[in-house]
C-alpha cells in the first residue's frame, strides 16, 4: 500500500513538472545547437502532434471539450518558432556541405514536396502561407472574436434560464453551479481563442520573414565565406530554406484548420462527422437533384463524361437507397395505428369504469416524443424532478401525473387535468425555443408571438438559429419541455391543497410516525378525526404555507384538539407556531419585514364587523379596501418586495378569504404570527374609511 501511494505521488509530481519542463526545453532550443538527427525527430513530432490536435478537434462535441486548445495553440506556435531558429542555425552553418545538412526531413520536403525546383517551392510556400494567414487563421480569429462578444452578451439570459430551471425543480444546486461555471468557461474560451489566433497569424508572418532571411543570409554566407558559385548557393540554400519553411508551415496549417473547426462548431450532442452524416447527407431529395445536375453536365460535349456520369450514378444510387429505406412514420400515425390495433373487450364490466386520475397531462401528437419512454422523452425526467422538488418545498409527495396522447388536441397542444377537469391549456413547439421577455429586452426577435404559460409574460417561439441572438438581446430562452415542466410545477403549487387527499395524508402520517409514533397515535383518531387534520393542512396550503414541519403542526393539533375541533381555529393556532417559517418564507434571512398595514379607521370598522355573528363588510368599504390593497400590493412588487398585509388576528381569516381571489399574490399575516425577533416596517397604508 505504501509503495502504491509513493508511485501515485510520483506520478502526480511528474504531471505537475511536465508543463514547465516542456516550455523550458522549447526555449532552450532557441539557444542550444541541435544536431540534424534531433531536428528530424522534433520536426516529425511537430507534424504528428498537429495531426493529433486536428483529429481531437474533429471529434469534440462542444468547444469546452477541448478547453485547453488556446494554450495548445500558443505552445505549438512557440515550438515551431524554436524549430525555425534551430534549423536556421544549422542551415546557415552547414548548408554548404549539401542538402542534407539540416536533416533528412528538411531535405525530403525540399526534394520531393517541391519537385527539386526552388521556384516551385517558393510558389507553393507562398500559397500555403497565404491560405493559412489570409483565409483560415483570419476567419477563425474573427469567429472567435464575434463568438466571445455574443457569449458575453448572452450570459445574463443564460443565467436567468438556469435560475428558472432551478426554481422549477428541473435541476439541483450542483447542476446549476456546473452550468454557471460552464457559461463562464465558454466566454473565457472564446476570448482566449481570439487572443491565441493572433499568435498563429504572427507565426505565419514570421515564417515568410525567416525564409527570406535564410535565403539572403545563405547566399551571402555560401558565396562570400565558402566560395560557392552563386547559382549553386542559390539552389542549395533556397531548397533548404523552402524545405525548412514547409516543414514548419504544414503543421501550422493543420493547427489553424483545427482552430477553425473548433470555433465554428454549433452546439450539439454529435461530433462533426456525425453531424455531416445526419444533416448534409440525410435528404435523398437533395442528393437526387444533385445527381441529375451532375449527369446533365456530364452529357455536355467536351466534358469528362466518365467522371461526371460515374459520380451522378453514385449519388443517384445513394438517394434511391435512402428513399427506399423510408423515414419513420409521424407520431400521430403511430398513435392512430396503435389505437386501431387495440383489442376490444368481449363484455362490458366494472373494469371498464376507470377511476379519475388526480393529475393528468394530455398532449397532441407532435409532443409525443417528449413523453415517449422509448424515445427517451425529456419531459418524463423533468416531471420526476418536479415531483421531487415539490415534495422538498411543500412537504408531501403529490400524486403521479398520468400522461396520455389526445388526437383531439391541436398537434402542439397540451392540457393539464386535475381530477378529470381541465385547469390549463397551452401550445408548445418541439424543436423550437420560447424566448421570454423578462422586461428588459434590448431588441425584439421574430417568431410566433405568445405568452409564457407559467407566469403570463410576453414571449416568442423562435427557431434554434435565433437562440443566441435572443439571449444576447436579454430574453430568457428555454426549450419546449422546460416550458411545459415549468407550467406544471406552477400549477402543482397553485393547487397544492387539492392534491392533499386522504391517501397522501395517510402516507404523510406514516412517514412522521417513523420518528414520532406516539405523537401520531395520540392524535389520530383519538383527539381529531383524519378529516379535521386534512382540512387544517389544506387551509395552510391554500394560503401557500408549506407543511414541511409536520412535527410542530401535529404537536399544536394534539395540544388544542381537546379544546376544539374547528378547523379554522386550529389553523390559526398552527399558523402562530409556524410564524417563524411563514416570516422566513416571505422575508428570507433576517431582513426587515416591510409590510402593508390598514388605515386605522378602516381597521376599527373591520374589527366591529368581525365582532358580529355575520362578519359582513359594507359594500362601499369593501370596494375601497380592495382597490387600496391592490395599489399597495402593486407598489410593493415594483420595489421588489413581497405583497404582505399585516392585520390583527381577528381580521386575518376574513381578509384573506376576501382578498385572495382579486389579489392572488397577496399574503395576509396577523400580528401574532410575526416572531418577536423580526423588525416590522410599514411600507404602505391601504384603504380609507
Amino acid at each position: 500500500m505504501r509503495a502504491i501511494g509513493l508511485t501515485a505521488a510520483g506520478t502526480e509530481i511528474a504531471r505537475g513538472l511536465a508543463g514547465p519542463l516542456l516550455i523550458v526545453m522549447i526555449l532552450a532550443m532557441m539557444i542550444l545547437p541541435l544536431p540534424p538527427f534531433a531536428l528530424d525527430v522534433l520536426f516529425t513530432f511537430n507534424i504528428a502532434f498537429s495531426i493529433m490536435v486536428l483529429l481531437t478537434g474533429l471529434y469534440t462535441v462542444k468547444p469546452l471539450d477541448f478547453a485547453i486548445f488556446p494554450t495548445v495553440l500558443l505552445v505549438t506556435t512557440l515550438l515551431r518558432l524554436s524549430l525555425n531558429i534551430a534549423s536556421t542555425r544549422v542551415v546557415l552553418l552547414h548548408g554548404h556541405t549539401g542538402p542534407d545538412a539540416a536533416g533528412k526531413v528538411i531535405e525530403s520536403f525540399g526534394h520531393f514536396v517541391v519537385g527539386d525546383n526552388f521556384a516551385v517551392g517558393v510558389v507553393v510556400f507562398a500559397i500555403m502561407v497565404i491560405i493559412n494567414f489570409v483565409v483560415i487563421t483570419k476567419g477563425a480569429g474573427r469567429i472567435a472574436e464575434v463568438s466571445a462578444r455574443f457569449t458575453l452578451d448572452a450570459m445574463p439570459g443564460k443565467q436567468m434560464a438556469i435560475d428558472a430551471d432551478l426554481n422549477a425543480g428541473l435541476i439541483g444546486e450542483e447542476e446549476a453551479r456546473r452550468r454557471r461555471s460552464e457559461i463562464a468557461q465558454e466566454a473565457d474560451f472564446y476570448g482566449s481563442m481570439d487572443g491565441a489566433s493572433k499568435f498563429v497569424r504572427g507565426d505565419a508572418i514570421a515564417g515568410i520573414i525567416i525564409v527570406l532571411i535564410n535565403i539572403i543570409g545563405g547566399l551571402a554566407i555560401g558565396v562570400l565565406q565558402h566560395g560557392m558559385e552563386f547559382s549553386a548557393a542559390a539552389k542549395t540554400y533556397t531548397l533548404l530554406s523552402i524545405g525548412d519553411g514547409l516543414v514548419a508551415q504544414i503543421p501550422a496549417l493543420v493547427i489553424s484548420t483545427a482552430a477553425g473547426l473548433v470555433v465554428t462548431r454549433v452546439g450539439s450532442d454529435q461530433n462533426m462527422s456525425q453531424q455531416m452524416a445526419s444533416q448534409l447527407f440525410a435528404r435523398p431529395q437533395a442528393m437526387a437533384i444533385t445527381a441529375g445536375i451532375i449527369g446533365l453536365l456530364g452529357l455536355v460535349p467536351g466534358m469528362p463524361h466518365f467522371a461526371f456520369l460515374l459520380l451522378a450514378a453514385a449519388l443517384g444510387y445513394a438517394a434511391h437507397r435512402m428513399s427506399k429505406s423510408g423515414a419513420p412514420a409521424p407520431a400521430g400515425e403511430r398513435i392512430q395505428a396503435a389505437a386501431t390495433s387495440a383489442t376490444e373487450a368481449v363484455e362490458v364490466g366494472w373494469n371498464d369504469v376507470q377511476p379519475v386520475d388526480v393529475l393528468g397531462l394530455e398532449v397532441g401528437y407532435r409532443l409525443v416524443p417528449l413523453v415517449d419512454r422509448a424515445q427517451d422523452g425529456e419531459l418524463l425526467k423533468r416531471i420526476k424532478a418536479i415531483r421531487r422538488k415539490f415534495a422538498q418545498e411543500i412537504g408531501f409527495l403529490p400524486p403521479s401525473i398520468h400522461i396520455r396522447d389526445n388526437l383531439e388536441l391541436r398537434p402542439g397542444g397540451y392540457r393539464v387535468l386535475l381530477k378529470g377537469v381541465e385547469i390549463a391549456y397551452h401550445d408548445a413547439h418541439p424543436g423550437m425555443f420560447l424566448a421570454i421577455n423578462p422586461g428588459r429586452v434590448t431588441q425584439t426577435v421574430s417568431g410566433i408571438t405568445t405568452t409564457d404559460p407559467a407566469f403570463g409574460l410576453p414571449a416568442v417561439w423562435i427557431d434554434a438559429q435565433s437562440r443566441d441572438a435572443a439571449q444576447a438581446a436579454g430574453y430568457t430562452v428555454v426549450d419546449a419541455s422546460t416550458v411545459i415542466a415549468t407550467h406544471i410545477s406552477q400549477l402543482l403549487h397553485a393547487h397544492a391543497s387539492e392534491l392533499l387527499g386522504r391517501g397522501e395524508l395517510q402516507h404523510l402520517l406514516d412517514h412522521v410516525s417513523k420518528d414520532s409514533p406516539k405523537l401520531v397515535d395520540d392524535l389520530v383518531p383519538k383527539l381529531l378525526p383524519m378529516s379535521v387534520v386534512q382540512r387544517v393542512l389544506q387551509n395552510l396550503l391554500d394560503e401557500q404555507v408549506h407543511i414541511r414541519d409536520m412535527r410542530s403542526i401535529l404537536e399544536v393539533l394534539a395540544a388544542q384538539g381537546g379544546r376544539t375541533q374547528d378547523a379554522a381555529e386550529l389553523t390559526a393556532e398552527v399558523r402562530i407556531v409556524l410564524g417563524r417559517a411563514i416570516a422566513q418564507q416571505n422575508f428570507p434571512g433576517n431582513a426587515e419585514m416591510q409590510v402593508i398595514a390598514l388605515d386605522p379607521g378602516v381597521e376599527r370598522m373591520l374589527m366591529q364587523a368581525a365582532a358580529t355573528d355575520t362578519a359582513v363588510i359594507e359594500p362601499t368599504l369593501a370596494d375601497n379596501l380592495q382597490r387600496g390593497v391592490q395599489v399597495a400590493a402593486r407598489q410593493q412588487e415594483q420595489m421588489g418586495l413581497p405583497a404582505v398585509l399585516l392585520v390583527p388576528q381577528p381580521l386575518r381569516v376574513l381578509l384573506s378569504r376576501f382578498l385572495r381571489r382579486s389579489i392572488p399574490q397577496l399574503k395576509v399575516l396577523s400580528h401574532s404570527e410575526v416572531p418577536d425577533s423580526r423588525t416590522i416596517k410599514v411600507a404602505a397604508i391601504a384603504g380609507s374609511p
